[in-house]
């Protein structure tokens, strides 16, 4: 039984992986504000109402692009339980298997969702991961993370229209019937939405024109179904890509350590 632990921009994601499937998932708003206490208490809570305690756990990985909750979660793991914490980040990237350019800079989800991608469809392939930052994440047929693409995630664009405007409000994320906006939120939707289609179609196409290589597209992301034309676009839509990688890095990180101790 693995506790993995997804620290994003937006949401904490907790997956507990157990009899090769993740038998529960749950999900907190990202927030610096709260204590320790706090998650200390969601935690518990979460695994509690699964019958689950810290020491049926074999391990608990970890990724985290918020530093100031890395060290909150970091705390909560190693005061709740005395199983290995490993925290995807640049200290274990040799031990993975794959080459990155520049480790220190590439977010640990990233990183996750490329381990997963490989390991599940030993192919050359496009990771589109529709968060908080819309990325695409290019990564060869050896593993190998050949360079990646960010631009605002769809939350992120309605939400800066919002912010940054005198009367624009913020809009469901609904795929609009028509390219013509009648009336401010369809007018946003139609924006944004159709927008965006045509940023991943016109990124992906590029990326592959410059790769020079087939490669398929896969989509992640708590978003990844909002642009229901693009779906033709993915080879497949994994919603536990980066849950998953977080679990493959664990397992080769601590293979790694029995190897060296041996």
């Amino acid at each position: 039984m693995v506790l993995a632990i997804d620290i994003g921009n937006s949401d904490v994601v907790v997956g507990l992986w157990h009899h090769q499937h993740w038998l529960h998932q749950w999900r907190t708003p990202a927030l610096i504000t709260e204590t320790a206490a706090f998650y200390d208490t969601k935690v518990n809570q979460w695994l509690a109402q699964a019958g689950i305690h810290w020491e049926h756990l074999r391990h608990v990985t970890m990724s985290s692009v918020v530093p100031p909750l890395t060290e909150v979660f970091r705390y909560l793991v190693q005061t709740a339980t005395t199983r290995p914490l490993v925290r995807l980040g640049p200290e274990v990237y040799p031990q993975l298997g794959i080459n990155l350019l520049n480790p220190q800079e590439i977010g640990s989800d990233l990183v996750a969702n490329a381990l997963a991608a490989h390991h599940k469809f030993r192919q050359a392939c496009i990771v589109v991961d529709f968060g908080t930052a819309l990325t695409f994440t290019a990564i060869s047929a050896r593993g190998d993370i050949l360079g990646v693409n960010i631009a605002p995630g769809l939350a992120t664009a309605i939400k800066a229209l919002s912010q940054n405007t005198a009367r624009l409000p913020t809009v469901p994320l609904e795929y609009p019937s028509s390219a013509l906006g009648r009336g401010t939120t369809h007018a946003i939707q139609a924006g944004v939405l159709i927008g965006y289609r045509g940023l991943v179609e016109a990124l992906l196409a590029a990326m592959r024109a410059e790769l020079q290589d087939r490669c398929i597209a896969v989509a992640t992301g708590g978003l990844a179904s909002v642009i229901p034309p693009l779906r033709s676009q993915f080879y497949a839509i994994e919603p536990t890509l980066t849950l998953d990688g977080l679990r493959l890095a664990a397992e080769k990180v601590l293979t790694s350590r029995l190897d060296t101790e041996g």
